[in-house]
């Protein structure tokens, strides 16, 4: 009896959290993932969009012009992994949400295949296979940055005490500043994007939570607090270029 009733409530748990994808009106697709040197190598974007039309869903590009009505909050942001394994290709599909917590993880699609281009492409669509499953259907729910705080905040206590807190240098942040970036977390750090939503700068993580490696527009400098405010800075003909930043972290 105890076996039926725990296989009930984790049946029920896995629909749910299949589920929460009909939260969010669309996915954003980034031009590269971190295992790939180039934007769109082995047509892993395009694939990635044709794979997410045929599961039902609105996507983008980051480089594409969001139609209007869109907040950031009620997007999803696609992301693929792949597991290091001794000749098989593995990648998993993640989907975040605009503050970079996991809503779902596919299944783990493989390929056997030599050829990267061909390994990958099979790879991707068995991974797909699991995410066609979910019948995604935008159910209408408006997602906003306060429902995204209050989820973040219902977090365990005895989770939250057992992780290391980072903690953010105070900086003034103007949320109605027109110019206004978003953090999301990546693995090394964070990148910046704008309310299109555009990746506009990436950040890599120093010894020194007021500091960052940043890149942009393939300018490589560093952003700092000071003053309460954040500024890019890098040499340009041998002079230091200081740029004020509005970012929200």
């Amino acid at each position: 009896m105890k076996i039926k009733v725990l296989l009930a409530l984790l049946f029920c748990s896995a629909i749910g959290f299949s589920q929460s994808v009909n939260d969010y009106k669309a996915v954003i697709i980034p031009l590269k993932y971190d295992f790939i040197k180039t934007d769109n190598q082995y047509r892993l974007a395009t694939l990635t969009k044709s794979n997410l039309l045929k599961a039902g869903f609105e996507a983008f590009y980051t480089n594409e012009q969001i139609p209007a009505g869109y907040d950031r909050c009620e997007l999803l942001y696609i992301d693929v992994k792949k597991d290091n394994a001794f000749l098989v290709t593995k990648l998993f599909i993640q989907f975040k949400d605009c503050y970079g917590k996991v809503i779902y993880t596919s299944e783990t699609g493989k390929s056997r295949e030599k050829d990267y281009e061909v390994a990958y492409k099979e790879s991707l669509e068995n991974a797909f296979t699991s995410v066609i499953g979910l019948h995604y259907k935008y159910n209408g729910k408006t997602v906003s940055s306060t429902s995204s705080n209050v989820a973040q905040a219902a977090t365990p206590v005895a989770a939250v005490a057992s992780t290391p807190i980072e903690e953010k240098p105070s900086v003034n942040v103007n949320l109605s500043d027109p110019n206004l970036l978003y953090a999301q977390p990546t693995e090394n750090g964070f990148q910046l994007i704008d309310k299109t939503p555009k990746v506009v700068m990436k950040l890599l993580k120093t010894s020194r939570a007021d500091s960052f490696i940043a890149i942009k527009d393939g300018i490589q400098g560093s952003l700092n607090a000071k003053d309460n405010q954040w500024y890019f800075e890098y040499y340009q003909n041998d002079k230091l270029v200081s740029e004020k930043v509005s970012v929200k972290f």
